[in-house]
C-alpha cells in the first residue's frame, strides 16, 4: 500500500514549516537516506531524507509552501513492486475518505455576526474531480508546470492522471506543445509597489515577512530580557602577546592547511577561563541549577536566515588547529543553512565577536537556557601601561553578560580575568 511521506519535526520546538525545496520529482525512485526535501525549521534549513524505498507517485505540498504543520502528509511513496497508478487511486482514496469524515464546513456567517463570532471554516480534501477545463484554475504539479512553460503548453488543455485529476509530469510530456497559452489574456497585474506609505504620513516602508528563523530570534530574545536579570561587566584585554603567538602558530600549521584566527584562539580561552572558574558554566532551571562538566562553545554566526550558534563542543580539550577546522565547518554549514540539530543545539556559554566589524565595545543578549555570553569587541591600538611605562598596545574591550539568578557578580569578574590573563599569557591556549 502507498506510503504517506509527513512533515517531520526536525527540532525539539518545531510544530511547522516551509518546504523550501523539493530535490525528487513524481515519478521518482527514492532509497533510504536519499535527500528529497529542504525544509525551513524554527532554527535552520534543513535537509529531510527518506526512510523507505519506492517511487514519488504524488507531491501533496509544492515547494515554497509556509507553515505547513509538523505531520502533514507533503507526499506519497509507492512501495517497491506497487503498481503506481493503484498508488496513487489508494492515495486519493484515502483524501476522499478523510474529507467524507470531517466534519461540515459551518455556514457562512450573517451580516450581524462578528468577526469574534465567526468559526473557522475547516477546509477539507477536495473530492475526486475530471481534469480541470479551461474555466478551472488549473491543478498541476510545481514540475509539471515547469516543463509546460518551457514547451509552449497551455495546461487548461491538458487532461490529468493524478490523483483528483492533478496534472503531473508524464501528462505534459505526452502532450504536443500548441499554441502558448493567451498570455495577453492571462498577463498577471502589475505587481504593487513594494514601498507603502503609512497612513499617518510617516516614511514609506516594504513590509517583509518573517521566516521561521527570524520569528524564533523575536521570541527567545524577548524572553531573555524579560527574564532574565542581566548584569553586564567589562574588561580591557592587551592582545599584542596573542598575535604573536598566533603569527608563529599560523607559520608552524602552513603546511597542513590550518590558518588560525583569532576568534579561535577566543574561543579557547573562553573555554579554559570556565575550566578555572566552574560556577560560571552552568545555567538556571528554577529550584534547581546545572553545573556542566564540559566546555560547550555557542559561536555567534550571521546567516542570510538570521543569527545562528553553531557549537564547538568540549572546546576545552581541543586543540586550537582542530577548534579553527571546526569552526571554519560550522560557520560555513550555518551560512549555507545546513546545521543538523546537534550542531546548534545545546552550548553551556556563548561568544559573540563584533570586533571584525569595528564595533568597540557592546552588550550581547544571553542565549537561554545559558547563564552567560562574552560579546568581544575590536582590538585597536591604544594607550596602555606595559611593564611600568606607558606604550602603545593592541586592546580590545570585552564584556561579559551574566544571568545574576545563576552567576554573582564576584564569579563573573573572576571568570573575566582569567580570561584576560589567557589573552596576555597565551601560552596556557596551547598546553
Amino acid at each position: 500500500m502507498p506510503i504517506s511521506i509527513k512533515m517531520p519535526a526536525l527540532s525539539p520546538t518545531m510544530e511547522e514549516g516551509t518546504l523550501a525545496k523539493w530535490l525528487v520529482n513524481v515519478g521518482d525512485e527514492v532509497s533510504a537516506g536519499d535527500i528529497m526535501a529542504e525544509i525551513e525549521t524554527d532554527k535552520a534549513t534543513m535537509e529531510f531524507e527518506a526512510v523507505d524505498e519506492g517511487t514519488i507517485v504524488d507531491i501533496a505540498v509544492p515547494e515554497g509552501a509556509e507553515n505547513v504543520a509538523v505531520g502533514t502528509v507533503i507526499a506519497t511513496l509507492a512501495e517497491d513492486g506497487e503498481d503506481a497508478e493503484e498508488a496513487k487511486a489508494a492515495a486519493a482514496g484515502a483524501g476522499n475518505e478523510a474529507a467524507a469524515s470531517a466534519p461540515a464546513p459551518k455556514a457562512a456567517p450573517s451580516p450581524d455576526e462578528t468577526p469574534a463570532e465567526a468559526a473557522p471554516v475547516p477546509v477539507s480534501a477536495p473530492a475526486a474531480a475530471p481534469a480541470p477545463t479551461a474555466g478551472d484554475r488549473v491543478v498541476a504539479s510545481p514540475l509539471a508546470k515547469r516543463i509546460a512553460e518551457q514547451k509552449g503548453l497551455d495546461l487548461s488543455g491538458v487532461t490529468g492522471s493524478g490523483p483528483n485529476g492533478r496534472i503531473v509530469k508524464a501528462d505534459v510530456e505526452g502532450a504536443q506543445a500548441g499554441a502558448p497559452a493567451a498570455k495577453a489574456a492571462a498577463a498577471p497585474a502589475p505587481a504593487a509597489m513594494p514601498a507603502i506609505t503609512a497612513a499617518d504620513g510617516g516614511a514609506p516602508y516594504e513590509e517583509v515577512k518573517l521566516n521561521n528563523v527570524r520569528k524564533v530570534i523575536a521570541r527567545r530574545l524577548t524572553e531573555a530580557k524579560q527574564t532574565i536579570p542581566h548584569i553586564y561587566l567589562t574588561v580591557d584585554v592587551q592582545l599584542d602577546a596573542l598575535l604573536k603567538l598566533r603569527k608563529e602558530l599560523n607559520a608552524s600549521l602552513e603546511a597542513d592547511g590550518v590558518k588560525l584566527s583569532v576568534n579561535d584562539l577566543i574561543i579557547k580561552a573562553l573555554a579554559r577561563a570556565l575550566q578555572r572558574e566552574p560556577q560560571c558554566n552552568v545555567s538556571f532551571q528554577g529550584d534547581v541549577m546545572h553545573q556542566y562538566a564540559r566546555e560547550d562553545i555557542s559561536v555567534a554566526v550571521a546567516a542570510p536566515s538570521g543569527l545562528i550558534t553553531p557549537i564547538i563542543t568540549d572546546a576545552g580539550r581541543k586543540g586550537l588547529a582542530q577548534i579553527s577546522t571546526e569552526m571554519k565547518e560550522l560557520a560555513g554549514k550555518a551560512r549555507d543553512g545546513k546545521l543538523q540539530p546537534h550542531e546548534y543545539q545545546g552550548g553551556t556559554a556563548s561568544l559573540s565577536n563584533l570586533g571584525m566589524f569595528g564595533t568597540k565595545q557592546f552588550d550581547a543578549v544571553i542565549n537561554p537556557p545559558q547563564a552567560m555570553i562574552l560579546a568581544v569587541g575590536a582590538g585597536e591600538q591604544r594607550p596602555a601601561v606595559v611593564d611600568g611605562a606607558l606604550q602603545v598596545a593592541t586592546v580590545m574591550s570585552v564584556t561579559g553578560s551574566f544571568d545574576h539568578r545563576a552567576i554573582d557578580g564576584v564569579d563573573g569578574a573572576k571568570l573575566l580575568d582569567q580570561f584576560r590573563s589567557l589573552i596576555e599569557n597565551p601560552m596556557g591556549l596551547v598546553v
